[in-house]
């Protein structure tokens, strides 16, 4: 599979877990997949930086996003809150 498509999936699940994880920070279904799939790409971003690896596969790939997804909200909540 395309990796860009792969992230993209795993990144729209992350997403769902995320908004039911971190509940009132919902964005509505379209808004928690987008966080999810931008959360992908801050999750791989952030362990490779701390040079975490949690495993392979499919459940590390969705393992990775959903923290990415729950910073992203952390840091958008934060945002928010400064407002």
């Amino acid at each position: 599979m395309d990796p860009l498509i792969y992230t993209l999936i795993i990144g729209a699940l992350a997403g769902w877990l995320a908004g039911f994880i971190r509940q009132g920070y919902g964005f509505g279904l379209l808004g928690n997949i987008v966080i999810g799939i931008l959360g992908a790409f801050v999750g791989s971003w952030l362990f490779r930086q701390l040079g975490i690896s949690i495993g392979s596969g499919v459940v590390n790939s969705i393992i990775t996003a959903v923290i990415g997804a729950l910073v992203l909200l952390f840091l958008i909540g934060l945002v928010r809150s400064s407002k």
